[in-house]
């Protein structure tokens, strides 16, 4: 097997040498994948988390945008071919194959090509986002037949025609092809079935179904009524939330929260005791709970999230919050979440003012305005921040015993003197100053070392008292609407903007900065735009 994937490999790194002008490669993201997988042949179909490794390199703010990787190492390979068995195996057994090979073999020991055909038609579509090639269903029936001779075993052999499809690069990427556009020189336009992909893995972080890839083979997904019938229908679709989900993850970084992987919080339990295990995981689903009630459920204003105060919660987090909170009764094994309204005199507001952002983004023991003032701005405001010189002295900053500096802002002040740390400094403390009244695990506070907290500050000219006002000056900044706009748009077509789109987009965050910025109408719009369906030509094959 391990032969076959590196000859598939090679033979799409070859296509895409010879006509790197037309085809772009596009890798599935672990979640894609098994979200692929799951709407493909059922969630019961079980896939292993760890078949690939998780890129840690944001372009533009966005991991998505490193998804045009090529490069495939061996451990990756052999992860790919294990996990291809084992849903393979799985698609095949008695539980499964009843309901998703679609038909049965004149014997179980033999050969059946015609069944074997049936299955990788129907199959194929859907992996491969397109239909087979005569000289790919001959290939795989062919692989069918000769592994159910060798192992005496019809189910056998299918499932190495299918393991064979899942670690195809047809599979694992999305193989986009272009046609050069003669109104746009040096543009490229996406084919139907390449559109259909782009289409569902934004929306939905998952392949397309039947009905868009018929609309891609028919050609009307190509013409403004087609797209926009399909455009409604995936919009109406539960599956929107997992684009949803998918995205603020991404631009929010929340995956660098799960407890299994190097971004773990280094959050000191001994002196944060109530900080378990399950917070980490519940702050991540904390905040998505809170961006999908209020974009989706209520069609709220995406930078309402920035001053809302309804959020949810489980009893592992109201403890972090200081809420009371009754155990709700189990569920299936599960404590359900709870919807939670913050009163007016509660210290939390919106999504910053969330363990997921609070705790994310302080250091191991101590708060870190630098990094929490960073993180508003690159993350939200799409600002960029120079990295700090690899020569400073933070002892000053980390020396927290010193009695004349008894609080962070005090031993900040040293590095605003500093004539090359004061230009970075002053974009990040002013603004993360206003989060010390949060310790390092996101519980509140009002003193430290003993000495009153100050949150005051100033964000672009505009003065704030405390955390709250901040929160509403965000929440009203047009650089927060200019950078989810840019960033839903990047992340879509996994790529940098070009000059024209960027046009689009200014022109765009200017309506939405006035009208609100609904998800629904965003992606919309976003979607319906002709040039999301472009790539240049210079891109990366």
């Amino acid at each position: 097997m391990r032969s076959a994937v590196m000859a598939g490999l090679v033979a799409c790194a070859g296509l895409a040498a010879v006509a790197q002008a037309q085809v772009s490669l596009v890798r599935l993201t672990p979640e894609q994948y098994q979200r692929t997988i799951h709407d493909i042949f059922g969630d019961s179909v079980q896939v292993e988390n760890n078949r690939l490794a998780v890129f840690a390199v944001r372009e533009q703010g966005l991991l998505a945008l490193a998804n045009r990787k090529l490069t495939v190492d061996v451990d990756e390979l052999e992860q790919d071919e294990a996990i291809a068995q084992q849903i393979a195996a799985q698609v095949v057994d008695a539980r499964h194959r009843a309901a998703l090979v679609g038909c049965r073999p004149e014997t179980e020991d033999k050969p059946d090509d015609a069944c074997a055909e049936h299955f990788i038609v129907r199959t194929g579509l859907l992996l491969y986002r397109r239909p087979l090639s005569a000289p790919e269903l001959e290939s795989l029936v062919a692989l069918q037949n000769q592994s159910a001779r060798q192992l005496h075993s019809f189910n056998a052999g299918l499932a190495n025609a299918l393991a064979r499809m899942l670690v195809a690069p047809d599979f694992l990427f999305r193989v986009e092809t272009g046609t050069p556009d003669p109104k746009q020189p040096g543009t490229l336009q996406l084919d139907g079935y390449a559109r259909a992909s782009r289409l569902s893995y934004f929306l939905w972080n998952s392949e397309p179904d039947r009905e868009l890839l018929a609309a891609a083979q028919s050609g009307t997904l190509v013409s403004t009524q087609g797209l926009q019938q399909q455009v409604e229908r995936l919009l109406r679709s539960p599956r929107i939330e997992y684009g949803l989900r998918a995205f603020f993850t991404d631009m929010l970084r929340l995956s660098e929260l799960d407890h299994d992987r190097a971004f773990a919080l280094a959050i000191d339990t001994g002196a944060h005791p109530k900080f378990i295990a399950e917070v980490q995981a519940d702050a991540q689903e904390q905040t998505l709970r809170t961006v999908v009630d209020q974009l989706l459920y209520k069609n709220g204003d995406y930078r309402d999230l920035f001053t809302t105060r309804d959020t949810f919660l489980t009893p592992v987090l109201a403890t972090i919050y200081g809420v009371q909170l009754p155990r709700p009764p189990e569920v299936n094994g599960a404590v359900p979440w709870v919807p939670y309204r913050y009163a007016e005199t509660a210290p939390y507001l919106g999504i910053l003012g969330q363990i997921s952002f609070l705790a994310r983004h302080s250091r191991d023991g101590e708060t870190s305005p630098t990094r929490r003032g960073r993180a508003l701005r690159e993350i939200f405001m799409c600002g960029k921040v120079p990295p700090p010189p690899g020569n400073l002295d933070f002892d000053s900053i980390q020396n927290t015993n010193d009695p004349r500096y008894r609080t962070v802002r005090q031993r900040l002040a040293a590095h605003l003197s500093e004539p090359m740390c004061a230009g970075c400094h002053k974009l990040t403390d002013p603004i993360g100053l206003a989060l010390e009244k949060f310790d390092t695990a996101g519980e509140p506070r009002t003193t430290e070392n003993g000495a009153l907290i100050d949150g005051s500050g100033q964000l672009n000219g505009k003065p704030f008292v405390d955390f709250k006002q901040l929160a509403q000056i965000i929440r009203d900044d047009p650089a927060t609407t200019a950078c989810v706009v840019g960033r839903a748009y990047s992340y879509g077509t996994e790529r940098e903007l070009t000059e024209r789109e960027r046009a689009w987009v200014t022109q765009l965050q200017s309506r939405l900065s006035k009208d609100g910025i609904r998800w629904r109408d965003l992606m919309r719009r976003i979607t319906l735009n002709p040039d999301f369906y472009t790539m240049p030509v210079s891109s990366p094959p």
